[in-house]
């Protein structure tokens, strides 16, 4: 009885999303421009997602504010500019298969050196502060200095261009709206991305202890569990989800900087925010408001778009202080 309560109750989040989308209409008035906003809004919220998905979990489970998150976004873009900058014969074609593998490998190895970095990353900065929110907050945001100045020193200070594979440019016509193929790529990495996250938690063995730890850490711990590995297990997911947006990312504006990953922290903590602090689904919402917000507003009323984000986050918390999946109390 209790279960159908809470399925009944959690149906409200959901209808945020497409609430947004209804509400907003009117106002722009043209059906094809609407499309064509909602969908650029949808493909920039699954790349936030990819990237918010990765602290949502090292928060959840780890209680650690990783304000060095963004050094993971920026050196997965950067390491897509070397793999890509060598594979130019396949990213020039306009084959949709052959672009595919050329960015499926660059994906790959984003991860992978996100992954790597995310290990000394843990080991040296994070774990010696578990516990300790205030010397979390300044010892990644100094790892995250550091980890742009590395960048800088083997990729160079100027902004890198980062151009689509010939085969996800331009747009498909539906009806007067266009609809950039990249846009719908970006749609399905995000949605298998959030299968592949929720399949994990919720069928898994080891998304049964992530939750467990969540709710309990020391009880998992009782039980025989190693969780300082798990702990180190999802920051090296999280990091490796990091530098997968960070090609998604870089792919989206079409170009890289060192700083990139800073200019994309804010968005992604207002992301888990809203989402309540370590849920994937929160997330997602939380993403995809984001995404739609920022398309709209940057039509609607380009002044204040910058300002828009933050509008929603307090809107969103108004109505529900905790955010519209709390897993926990913090």
């Amino acid at each position: 009885m209790s279960q159908l309560k809470q399925i009944d109750f959690d149906w409200k989040p959901l209808a945020l999303v497409p609430a947004l989308a209804l509400g907003v209409f009117p106002f722009i008035g043209s059906s094809s421009t609407w499309l064509t906003l909602t969908v650029a809004g949808l493909a920039m919220g699954m790349i936030i997602f990819i990237i918010a998905s990765g602290l949502t979990l090292v928060f959840g489970l780890m209680d650690v504010l990783n304000f060095g998150h963004g050094v993971f976004i920026a050196l997965g873009a950067f390491v897509a500019t070397t793999v890509l900058g060598s594979m130019s014969n396949w990213t020039g074609s306009t084959e949709l298969w052959r672009n595919l593998v050329a960015v499926l490998p660059a994906m790959a190895v984003a991860m992978l050196v996100a992954s790597a970095v995310g290990i000394a990353f843990e080991r040296f900065l994070v774990r010696p502060v578990y516990g300790q929110h205030l010397k979390q907050i300044l010892i990644t945001m100094g790892g995250m200095i550091i980890g742009e100045e590395l960048i800088k020193v083997i990729w160079g200070p100027e902004q890198i261009p980062l151009q689509l594979p010939g085969g996800m440019r331009g747009a498909w016509l539906v009806g007067d709206a266009a609809i950039e193929k990249y846009r719908v790529v970006a749609v399905v990495v995000g949605l298998v991305v959030f299968g592949v996250l929720l399949y994990t938690l919720a069928r898994t063995k080891i998304g049964l202890l992530i939750r467990a730890g969540v709710q309990d850490g020391e009880m998992v711990q009782a039980l025989g569990y190693r969780i300082k590995r798990l702990f180190v297990g999802v920051f090296v997911v999280g990091s490796a989800l990091a530098g997968l947006g960070g090609v998604m990312w870089g792919l989206y504006q079409q170009n890289v900087t060192p700083q990139m990953g800073a200019q994309v922290n804010v968005l992604i903590f207002i992301v888990i925010i809203i989402g309540g602090l370590g849920s994937t689904t929160g997330a997602l919402i939380g993403a995809l408001l984001v995404g739609l917000m920022a398309n709209y507003t940057g039509f609607l009323v380009p002044k204040v778009a910058l300002f828009s984000n933050i509008a929603l986050m307090m809107a969103v918390l108004l109505w529900r202080p905790q955010g519209v999946y709390p897993v926990a109390n913090r």
